[in-house]
């Protein structure tokens, strides 16, 4: 038994997917700071806060920010605060070739971490679960199949965007080596301004 309207999920998903945000601003980054390889654990990172989210969503707290709506704040700004930080981060890394890297200083549960918590406190992430995801299913019905299908949707197509994210940057690198601090800069600056729109347009 499919979801309800899963062609229209499909669509609102792949939407978000292709509009950038700080997940795949911090991609991009990494991609071309670190390599493609180190982005999967940024990308697994992402995808499991996705489905704890889902889960607790569907599972335990279903109605409990439809009716405390406030407590998006403590996400909003937690996910800011930690947004800037990497802005910094990303702003004073120094990039690096691509085909030599082996740096020392982030290891694999580094970026696992970076990609977790950026998704995990994403005020976007705990409006979507709570407010949309639902929408999708029929409780009425097997609704654990049903979100089996929309989670296991969503984590595949996100983790591959994300990918795809991290090998387009990959194809900017030989321009990135004449001018290596540009791409820092401007994916530093992506997330400030991204951290700014947060703080004045999400209110709750």
């Amino acid at each position: 038994m499919l979801p309800l309207n899963y062609f229209l999920f499909l669509q609102i998903i792949l939407f978000l997917f292709i509009t950038p945000g700080p997940p795949r601003i911090v991609i991009v980054s990494y991609s071309m700071n670190y390599g493609v390889k180190k982005c999967i654990w940024t990308a697994l990172g992402d995808i499991t806060a996705n489905i704890i989210q889902a889960s607790l969503v569907i599972f335990v707290i279903g109605s409990f920010f439809s009716e405390n709506p406030n407590f998006l704040n403590i996400f909003k700004w937690i996910g800011v605060a930690y947004i800037l930080y990497l802005a910094f981060d990303i702003y004073n890394s120094r990039p690096k070739e691509i085909d030599t890297i082996k740096d020392i200083s982030k290891n694999f549960f580094s970026f696992f971490k970076d990609g977790f918590l950026v998704a995990g406190t994403s005020p976007k992430a705990w409006m979507f679960f709570p407010l949309i995801f639902p929408q999708f299913i029929d409780f009425n019905g097997n609704y654990l199949i049903q979100f089996l299908i929309l989670i296991i949707t969503y984590v595949v197509l996100d983790f591959l965007s994300l990918i795809g994210y991290a090998l387009l940057a990959q194809k900017l690198v030989s321009w990135i080596n004449t001018k290596p601090k540009t791409i820092n800069t401007i994916s530093a600056s992506v997330l400030v301004i991204i951290a700014a729109i947060i703080v004045v347009t999400q209110q709750y």
